[in-house]
Formats: structure tokens, C-alpha cells, sequence
């Protein structure tokens, strides 16, 4: 341990630490833009590119300004954090952003929840002494997903950092040099063009309104208000436990009877759960787990999340038959929607138009894949964050904290705790161990907390027994443990049975279209512990029990794995290696 005298006050520091982490832990607050703790918490990005957090450090040779975020300190260090000569470089620093920066915060998307916005207040930046050079980069709309707009990139390389180093996707770097230096794509390619597998992650960590989500906000609306439309809207497992973040409460706050409410205020016509539609996954997807457990073509990879499946379909083109063939949870219940509820109350499925509130920004490209269709029409019509949804519920002018609790409608509405799981990494894994166990010992087994596939950890391992079989079993969050896994498994050196992926890390609940929360690792923890509130208060538990599922096999769909299932309820994958070439 080290002695560093901050502002007159001796503390004991870790050696290897920087200013920043000593000064957090002590107590002293220094600005930062650049600086990000990601997800995992064991990666800090260190681009040192805003120079936000300057401080005045003195190490016997007279005082100096430095960044605090990548000085590391030593014995007796002297450091200043609120000197007028720290203060005054930091001011100076976001005012010479500003000068660059447009003029139109107001029509921003970003607007009151800006990191560059925020700064420039606290330092009590009221006026720009600089005038600087306004760029007229435009937008990169060609995502369905994601909107670039270089006009408002500050050059921190948060986006570079998440995408390269924690992703490993290495869609973002630092192009040209000097006055001309922007974060882009190789050879400036649009979006659409590029290995993006539109997670997301890029988005929730941007401070400014360089990235934001695509947003169907005025389609939806639309959609709302024509009297030829019948809008149904469905909700992930994740929004419920983050949503109310928008709206001061505590992270983890479980808000699924208010957002019902909020959504029936709105003037949605039909408000389903899309945990309804993770039962049928894992109906579907336990019914895949046990055909190639007795076929040995294994492993199997669960398929519900789009940004992992984008990414297998870029970098991994080999194993494309290996993921399930299942749709995602919303894609399934899309499907349903425009089959089966509108045969049973005779809608003409052209007339529905279906709303999913995911976490997730690559949800908007997957509502759009042409084979994620049938009969000529798409499962999901239009794509809302749970962000988005937050703006739509203030737009309306609703008190969302003092709306009294409603409940789903029905017959899509009924849900078990397997299904809410699915918002947290290892959750997938652990509703399909459930019911693969349940048809394997005839639901004698009493153990249904499959523990060592939850938590935080990059890549979780486990060997499950089920009667004489053990399975081995494996989960992975953020698409960096991924391309650790797939590397493994193509080399032959790693063998499982089945394995869950999730590209952002943590599952769901920190998902690129949740409520903005920095990295901060203990929101995440609080909104996946309260999923696994909802699973453990839930009289069934286990998705096969579901009794709204087990009538629509027997009304409609036949068996799992039938052909009315693999018609509306399964996909196929590409290889789009070549697209990238």
C-alpha cells in the first residue's frame, strides 16, 4: 500500500492504481467522459481521449496537470483535484468540445440524459469562448437498428472500446487524423455493410447522441390511432424490471402491472407477455434438445437472441447449422398472434399490426429479416426499447408511479417463472434444462434451480444429471466469452451438449435499448435478481406446465417439432461472410 495525499488528505492507495480509482474510493469526485468500467468490471477502457479529468499531481518536482484516469500514483504523491488550474483545464476541455459540437440539443435524441450536456452544466459552461468548426458529417441510416451521426461524435472511443475489446466485433475505429479524425467503420462503409451484429452495447455506452437506437416510435403511434389497425403489443421479461429506472424508482423495481397499465392507457388494443412466448420456445427448443440427444448431433445453441445469432452468421460461418432452428420467444409469439388469435376471434391477420418492447436495439434489425415471415407477412411489425416506451408513456402525459396494477390479456398472456428468466444470462439455458428434465424423468425430478448456469460470470460451466445422462452445459454473456466458447468448440478442444449465448453482457437485462446505466454492474445485479423474484413467487415454474401452452398444442400446433410448428415457429441461418467480402 502506497500513501497519497489527496486535497490535503492522507489515504492509503493499492499500488497499480490510478488517480481516478483512489479518488472514487476516498470519496473525491473528478468528471470523466472517456473513462468507462464496463459490464464485467474486469475491463476499464483507457483511450485517455477526452482529458475531462485533468487533475494537478505533484511528485516533488512541482505541481502538473494529468489525466486521472490513466496516472497511476505513487508514494507521497501530492494531488489537487479541485485546484482553479484542474478546474479551469477541465472547463476549457468541454468548451472547446462544444464549439464543434451542433447546435441542436434541444431536437436531440439524447437531450437531459447527455453525458457532454451534463458535464457542460456541472462545470457551469454557460456561454462558448471558442468558435469552433461545425462538421456536416450527416447520418448512417442504413442500419435497421442503429443511427450514426458522426456531428455529434465527441472522439471518446467508448464505442471503439466496448465493440473491439469486450464484443470483439471491431466494427469502430479512429479514421483520418487530426481536425479530421472520426470514429468510423473500415473504409467508411455504412453500417448495414459492415459485421455489426447491432447488440447494442456501442449505444448504451455513447454519451452523446452519436449512436442512438432506429426508432418506430412514430410508426407505432400511428399504428395506434388508425381504426383499420388492431394493435397488439407484447413485453420482454427484461423491461419489467428496468422500466421504472425511467421514472425515478429503484433499479430492480418489478413494474409488470403498471407497464400493462401504461400500455392499455396508451390505447394498445391487445397487451400480451412475450413470456408466453419464451414458454413456447422452450416447448419447442426442449423438444430439439432431446431429438439431437438421441440423433448425437450436438451441441445445440439456444437462438433467442439476435445480436448472438447475427453474430455466429458473420464470424463463426462453420458452426451456422449448429444454433436451434427455434425463432426468438417474440418472433414465435409475433407468429401466433397473426395465426392462431386471429382465427380464433376471425381477424384478418393484414389488419394486425404487433408491437414488441424488447431491451434490445437488435431486435429492430430481426423484425425485419425476410424469413422471419409467413405467408408474406412479417412475425413483428414495429420495434420499441424499453427507452422508447418510456418516452411514449411521458409523451402521453401518464403518471406511470401512480397507475394502479393490471394484467395481461389472454389467451397470450399466462406465463411461468421459466419464462421470466430469460431476461438474465444462463436463463434460457436453465427454463430448457427444466423441461428437458421434466419429459426425461416423467416430472418426478424435484429439483428445478439448475444455480451453477446464473450470475455475472463471462462463461458459466456445469454438468447436469438427468436420470443417468449428465449433460454438459454451458452459458456465455457478451459475444467476446462467445468467441472464446465457438473457438474452443470448432477446434474440437471444448464438448457440450447445450449451450446458451447472450450478446450483451449479462443477458437481457443490460441489454442496448434499457434504460442508460453506464456499466454500473450493480443495476444489472438488481434487475437480474429481480427476475429471479418473479421465477421463484410463480406457482409453475416450468414452461411444459403451462396450461395456456399445453391448449394450443392441443388446439392447433399437434406436438412440438410438428409441422404446423416448424412452419410458424422455425427459422434458418446464413453465412454472410460473403456480404461482409
Amino acid at each position: 500500500m502506497l500513501n497519497v495525499i489527496i486535497n490535503g488528505k492522507t489515504v492509503e492507495a493499492e499500488k497499480g492504481a490510478t488517480i481516478l480509482d483512489v479518488a472514487n474510493e476516498h470519496g473525491f469526485k473528478i468528471p470523466t467522459l472517456c473513462h468507462l468500467n464496463l459490464h464485467d468490471m474486469d475491463y476499464c477502457n483507457h483511450p485517455v481521449a477526452c482529458r475531462v479529468c485533468m487533475v494537478e499531481v505533484d511528485e516533488g518536482r512541482g505541481p502538473i496537470l494529468k489525466p486521472a484516469c490513466d496516472t497511476y500514483v505513487s508514494d507521497g504523491m501530492k494531488i489537487e483535484t479541485d485546484s482553479i488550474k484542474a478546474i479551469t483545464a477541465r472547463r476549457t476541455v468541454i468548451e472547446l468540445m462544444l464549439s464543434n459540437h451542433p447546435d441542436d440539443c434541444l431536437y436531440c435524441t439524447r437531450s437531459t440524459n447527455c453525458d457532454l450536456q451534463n458535464l457542460a452544466h456541472t462545470m457551469g459552461v454557460r456561454e462558448n469562448r471558442f468558435q469552433g468548426k461545425k462538421s456536416a458529417l450527416g447520418k448512417d441510416r442504413s442500419s435497421k437498428s442503429i443511427v450514426k451521426d458522426l456531428d455529434k461524435c465527441v472522439l471518446c472511443r467508448r464505442c471503439e472500446s466496448i465493440c473491439s475489446e469486450v464484443q470483439t466485433v471491431n466494427v469502430y475505429s479512429p479514421v483520418h487524423r487530426g481536425f479530421d479524425t472520426v470514429i468510423g467503420t473500415a473504409f467508411q462503409d455504412s453500417l448495414h455493410d459492415t459485421p455489426c451484429t447491432f447488440c447494442g452495447q456501442c449505444v448504451s455506452v455513447c454519451p452523446t447522441g452519436a449512436l442512438t437506437e432506429v426508432s418506430h416510435v412514430d410508426r407505432v403511434w400511428n399504428k395506434i390511432n388508425d381504426s383499420e389497425t388492431i394493435t397488439i403489443v407484447q413485453t420482454a421479461p427484461a423491461v419489467r424490471v428496468a422500466i421504472a429506472e425511467e421514472f425515478g424508482e429503484a433499479p430492480g423495481t418489478i413494474s409488470t402491472g403498471k407497464m400493462v397499465a401504461a400500455l392499455k392507457r396508451m390505447g394498445f388494443g391487445y397487451v400480451f407477455d412475450t413470456n408466453w412466448g419464451a414458454d413456447l420456445t422452450i416447448m419447442e427448443e426442449a423438444n430439439e434438445v432431446v431429438e439431437r440427444l438421441n440423433k448425437g448431433t450436438l451441441p445445440i445453441l439456444t437462438s433467442c437472441c439476435p445480436g448472438w445469432i447475427n453474430f455466429i452468421e458473420y464470424q463463426f460461418p462453420k458452426l451456422i447449422d449448429v444454433p436451434s432452428t427455434c425463432k426468438s420467444p417474440h418472433e414465435m409469439q409475433g407468429a401466433i398472434t397473426k395465426s392462431y388469435f386471429a382465427k380464433k376471434l376471425n381477424i384478418d391477420p393484414e389488419k394486425i399490426f404487433v408491437v414488441s418492447i424488447m431491451p434490445c436495439v437488435a431486435k429492430k434489425y430481426e423484425a425485419s429479416r425476410e424469413e422471419l415471415s409467413v405467408d408474406g407477412l412479417q412475425d413483428v411489425d414495429a420495434v420499441l426499447t424499453t427507452r422508447e416506451l418510456a418516452e411514449m408513456i411521458k409523451e402521453a402525459g401518464i403518471n406511470y408511479v401512480g397507475l394502479e396494477e393490471e394484467e395481461y390479456d389472454h389467451p397470450l398472456g399466462e406465463s411461468t417463472g421459466a419464462a421470466a428468466i430469460f431476461g438474465a444470462t444462463g436463463g434460457v439455458l436453465e427454463a430448457a434444462l427444466r423441461t428437458a428434465q421434466g419429459w426425461l424423468t416423467d416430472d418426478k425430478a424435484t429439483n428445478i434451480d439448475f444455480k451453477d448456469v446464473r450470475g455475472l460470470e463471462g462463461i458459466k460451466e456445469a454438468t447436469i444429471k438427468i436420470n443417468d445422462l449428465e449433460l454438459k452445459v454451458a452459458a456465455a454473456s457478451g459475444l467476446g466469452n462467445a468467441r472464446k466458447l465457438l473457438e474452443k468448440i470448432e477446434s474440437g478442444e471444448n464438448e457440450y451438449h447445450v449451450i446458451e449465448i447472450m450478446a450483451c453482457p449479462g443477458g437481457c437485462v443490460a441489454g442496448g435499448g434499457q434504460p442508460y446505466n453506464h456499466g454500473d454492474r450493480t443495476i444489472i445485479e438488481k434487475r437480474m435478481k429481480a427476475l429471479y423474484e418473479i421465477d421463484s413467487h410463480k406457482t409453475l415454474r416450468e414452461s411444459h406446465k403451462n396450461p395456456d401452452i399445453i391448449k394450443i398444442y392441443d388446439e392447433f400446433l399437434g406436438k412440438p417439432g410438428d409441422h404446423l410448428s416448424h412452419k410458424l415457429l422455425h427459422t434458418h441461418y446464413f453465412n454472410k461472410t460473403d456480404i461482409v467480402k
